[in-house]
């Protein structure tokens, strides 16, 4: 994981390493996603978010598209 001051500073990044733009996050997001997807971490019956609740995390911090459906990325990794 990498932080940037702007999206400015990201295109410039991967323009000079040769890596395509990936969808972005702020930190407001990057804090929710977190306490979000750990918030069982400590209980004994914790676990990994199912597919269809990763895609409800991540379309309430709003992250949608193809990057972001975990489903869609199951079906092209067979």
């Amino acid at each position: 994981m990498l932080f940037f001051r702007s999206e400015e500073r990201v295109r410039q990044w991967c323009a000079a390493h040769g890596y395509p733009m990936r969808p972005l996050v702020t930190m407001d997001q990057l804090w929710t996603l977190a306490t979000t997807w750990y918030s069982t971490r400590l209980q004994e019956n914790s676990r990994r978010p199912q597919p269809d609740e990763m895609r409800s995390i991540f379309a309430g911090l709003g992250l949608e598209g193809d990057f972001w459906d975990p489903i869609n990325r199951l079906a092209d990794d067979k």
